[in-house]
């Protein structure tokens, strides 16, 4: 009896962690990790993950979402559609076409950022 009640509770964690995958990265999205670099790429279509600290990237091309953590990073992006979410100190999004959703949990810890729309 305990190990059909083992089996069935193993069988069903494996069940859970098949259809988990909130997280996972999607396959043309690019991830920006370092200290001090400039980087040009395009998105395409993709979410850019930026992580470090004074990196400077320019996304040229359509971002569907761009995400950054730690401090002195920039991106300056042709577009953006659906979100900016930035986490960290003196972060700066600038993008040129797009209406995304600007989340900065950065200035909601009391942090300066800057996530704005600028002309071309």
């Amino acid at each position: 009896m305990k190990s059909t009640a083992l089996c069935a509770a193993v069988l069903c964690l494996g069940a859970g962690l098949v259809g988990a995958g909130g997280a996972q990265a999607v396959p043309g999205d690019t991830h920006i990790y370092g200290v001090h670099e400039t980087r040009t790429l395009d998105c395409d279509g993709g979410t850019l993950f930026v992580n470090g600290v004074n990196l400077v990237v320019h996304a040229m091309g359509t971002c569907y979402a761009v995400t950054m953590q730690g401090s002195q990073n920039t991106v300056i992006a042709e577009t953006i559609l659906n979100d900016v979410t930035v986490y960290g100190n003196d972060q700066t999004v600038y993008f040129h076409n797009g209406d995304p959703f600007l989340y900065d949990r950065g200035r909601e810890l009391g942090m300066t950022n800057r996530l704005a729309r600028v002309p071309a």
